[in-house]
């Protein structure tokens, strides 16, 4: 049995994810005071609820990462790969920008659209190599569908 060698990897996605989880954490902090005055859906889940699910998800998402790099040979591939999974960060990042920064929910429900279509765009490119990778971002595809329709609910509860 071969071990394969520490690589940069094991440091740089993990850091990559935390400082994408971190902004968006420190954006949406500053705009819950605007959050607490909307109208929600009873349905809504608790703050609580959210924190754990996206700490999870950012769990997943990262190993992932590690496994794309780990596994999958150095190729055209693995670029697509990685850059969707920097699109998918960035749309990550602005969601809880447009949403609890500007505070304009019919935007956020476009870029919440756009960040769900992200995850299954990477669930199809990762698949055709590794169906353990892909599956690990199953939770993020389905929370992050659901949270498109939770801010399009919002948007409708509060004038859209």
């Amino acid at each position: 049995m071969s071990v394969k060698k520490f690589g940069w990897y094991y440091v740089v996605i993990p850091l990559a994810t935390f400082f994408v989880a971190a902004l968006g954490s420190l954006i949406t902090s500053d705009g819950m005071p605007w959050y607490a005055t909307l109208t929600l859906p009873s349905w809504t889940p608790p703050g609580q609820a959210i924190g754990v699910a996206w700490t999870a998800i950012y769990i997943l998402t990262a190993l992932s990462a590690i496994l794309v790099w780990q596994h999958f040979p150095r190729d055209r591939t693995l670029a697509l790969i990685t850059g969707a999974y920097v699109v998918n960060a960035l749309l990550n990042i602005l969601w809880s920008a447009v949403f609890f920064g500007q505070h304009n929910l019919a935007r956020a429900v476009d870029v919440a659209m756009l960040l769900s279509l992200s995850v299954l765009v990477l669930i199809i490119l990762i698949s055709k190599h590794s169906r353990f990778a892909a599956t690990l971002l199953a939770p993020y595809f389905l929370w992050a569908s659901f949270a498109s329709y939770l801010s399009y609910a919002v948007w409708r509860l509060n004038g859209g």
